[in-house]
C-alpha cells in the first residue's frame, strides 16, 4: 500500500511539473508579446516624435510668416512699404540719416549722448531725419528682440512722429535699454512698459493692441530688408550727412563739428 501510494505520488508529482512547464511556456509566450509590442509601440512613438518635430521644425516662423504677410505702414511713413521715415517740416535740403539697430549698445550709447542734440537740430529746421532700422543683432545674437522693438517702433511711428522719436529715446535710454545679449526687447509687457514712460504713448490702448498683435511686424521686416540692402552700412550705428558716411561722434561738439565740416549751418 506504502509502495502503491508512493508511486501514485510520484506519477501525480510528474503531472504538476508537466502542467507547470506548460502554464511557464504560456507566461513567458505572453510576456515576450508585450515585450514586443511594446518595443513597437516605442518605436513607434519615437518615430512619430521625431516626425513631429521634423514638421514642427519645417513650419515658418511667426516672423517668417511676416516676411510674407501683407504689409500694414503706419502713418507718418511713406515709400515703398513704407520704408521711408522722415521726420522735420523743414524746407532745407539737409537730411541726416541714422542707420539703427533696436539691440545695438553702440546705438545706445549714441543716443544717450547726441540724440537730444540731433533731434533739436532737426526741430530747428537745421535738416530732416531720416532713419532706417534693422534686425541683424537678432541673426547674429540670437532672439528676436531687434525685430519686436521695430515693429513697436512702428506701432509709435503710426501715433506720431514725435511718439516714434521719444519711445527711440526710451528704448535707448540706460534705464531700460537691455544688455546686448539680453533679449529683453523680445517681450511685449517689456516693450509696453518703456512706452508707458511717453506721454503720447503711456496707457495708450491702440499702440498696446498694436504691439501685442504684431500690426507692424511684416512692416518691420520689410524695413529690415532695406537696411540689409544698404550697401555702404556695415556697422551701427552708421551716420550720414546729405548720403555722406561720417565718423561716429561720442560727444556734442564731435556732432556739431561734422554739421559745419558737411556745411549743415544756420
Amino acid at each position: 500500500m506504502s509502495k502503491r501510494n508512493s508511486q501514485a505520488a510520484k506519477t501525480a508529482a510528474r503531472e504538476r511539473l508537466r502542467q507547470e512547464r506548460e502554464r511557464q511556456v504560456k507566461r513567458d509566450k505572453v510576456k515576450r508579446q508585450v515585450i514586443v509590442a511594446c518595443s513597437i509601440v516605442g518605436v513607434l512613438a519615437i518615430a512619430g516624435g521625431i516626425g513631429y518635430a521634423v514638421v514642427q521644425n519645417s513650419q515658418p516662423s511667426g516672423w517668417e510668416k511676416a516676411a510674407e504677410a501683407k504689409v500694414v505702414p503706419p502713418a507718418n511713413a511713406s515709400g515703398k512699404n513704407g520704408t521711408t521715415v522722415t521726420i522735420g517740416d523743414s524746407k532745407t535740403d539737409n537730411v541726416i540719416h541714422l542707420y539703427e539697430d533696436p539691440r545695438c549698445p553702440a546705438c545706445a550709447s549714441f543716443e544717450q549722448t547726441v540724440g537730444e542734440t540731433v533731434n533739436k537740430g532737426m526741430e530747428d529746421g537745421d535738416y530732416k531725419l531720416s532713419f532706417t532700422l534693422g534686425t541683424f543683432l537678432d541673426g547674429n545674437l540670437g532672439g528676436e528682440g531687434s525685430k519686436n522693438a521695430l515693429s513697436a517702433l512702428g506701432a509709435a511711428l503710426n501715433v506720431s512722429p514725435e511718439a516714434f522719436l521719444d519711445y527711440k529715446a526710451a528704448l535707448y535710454s540706460s534705464e531700460y535699454h537691455p544688455e546686448e545679449s539680453s533679449d529683453e526687447f523680445a517681450k511685449d509687457d517689456y516693450l509696453i512698459k518703456v512706452a508707458d514712460t511717453v506721454d503720447a504713448l503711456k496707457n495708450n490702448k491702440k499702440f498696446q493692441d498694436a504691439v501685442e498683435k504684431g500690426t507692424y511686424d511684416a512692416w518691420a521686416m520689410k524695413m529690415s530688408e532695406s537696411f540689409d540692402k544698404t550697401e555702404d552700412v556695415q556697422s551701427t550705428p552708421t551716420i550720414k550727412i546729405n548720403d555722406k558716411v561720417i565718423e561716429n561722434p561720442s560727444t556734442v561738439a564731435d556732432w556739431e563739428k561734422a554739421l559745419k565740416d558737411a556745411g549743415v549751418t544756420k
